[in-house]
């Protein structure tokens, strides 16, 4: 269950923009979508494959970010310290 506690002094707007953003992020509304209308078995299986595929596509390009600025990071190293620019 999401909750969202109010703070002091705050408006009711940004209560529902947090508790909205909130429920995006748990995929809330997107489930709420889904789940509207009869999906079919082989609909359901090949959404999950893409969603499988997505998410190992997903983690495959953290690691290569993740190696770019290992690798840049060591350059900088071997080079010495940055100098300010003027």
């Amino acid at each position: 269950m999401i909750k969202v506690v109010r703070e002091r002094n705050e408006n009711i707007e940004s209560l529902l923009r947090r508790f909205k953003r909130k429920c995006n992020r748990e995929g809330l509304s997107r489930d709420i979508k889904r789940k509207a209308y009869y999906e079919k078995p082989t609909e359901r299986r090949r959404r999950k494959e893409r969603e499988r595929e997505r998410s190992i596509r997903k983690a495959e390009a953290a690691l290569r970010s993740k190696a770019i600025r290992k690798k840049k990071k060591d350059a900088r190293g071997k080079k010495g310290p940055r100098r300010p620019r003027s």
